[in-house]
């Protein structure tokens, strides 16, 4: 597995800025393709859109990884509310499961991680302001789909490990061995 980890300081993502300091995160990994070009094969915003709306619909998954945010609002839309409103219906959490859904698509979509730059991340229930390193965010997105409480069994308790204060964040033991073996 490789990483690639870009921490970029408050000034630049200002740009100027003093007022307005919200901006909006999604990534593309692309992947060479024999014909010489680059083929988009994953696109990432908010957490856990593709467990949620694609694994089980190849076709979907591709066009949401090719999509840039305005078609992806447009392509998932619709059935990202009927996928929620089934569940919904399923466990009876709201009167109009379909009104609760379409409410749902449009705060998941077009798929981008707000942040107001230089406040503390949080990835909860009411709010999203980036995402910190031990944030729930399975949970989250899988219990706003459902608008019922899921715990996958994973939090913030599970991480045994606490992330470093400081650039790349690994956890103390692990950049200790990291460290020693350079």
């Amino acid at each position: 597995m490789y990483s690639i980890v870009l921490e970029v300081p408050d000034q630049e993502l200002l740009d100027g800025r003093v007022e307005n300091r919200r901006i909006g995160a999604w990534a593309v990994s692309t992947l060479a393709t024999d014909a010489g070009g680059w083929r988009s094969i994953n696109r990432v915003g908010l957490p856990m859109i593709h467990p949620l709306f694609t694994q089980y619909n190849e076709d979907l998954g591709n066009r949401l990884n090719a999509g840039v945010p305005p078609t992806i609002l447009r392509l998932l839309v619709r059935p990202s509310s009927d996928a929620v409103a089934g569940a919904v219906a399923a466990y009876g959490t709201a009167e109009d499961p379909q009104a609760y859904a379409e409410k749902v698509a449009h705060r998941f979509f077009p798929n981008i991680l707000p942040y107001v730059v230089g406040t503390p991340a949080a990835f909860g229930f009411v709010e999203w302001n980036g995402r910190s390193l031990t944030d729930n965010a399975p949970n989250v997105m899988f219990s706003i789909a459902a608008n019922t409480p899921i715990s996958l069994g994973i939090g913030k308790e599970s991480v045994t490990s606490k992330p470093s204060k400081r650039f790349p964040y690994v956890p103390v033991a692990l950049e200790e061995v990291r460290e020693s073996a350079a």
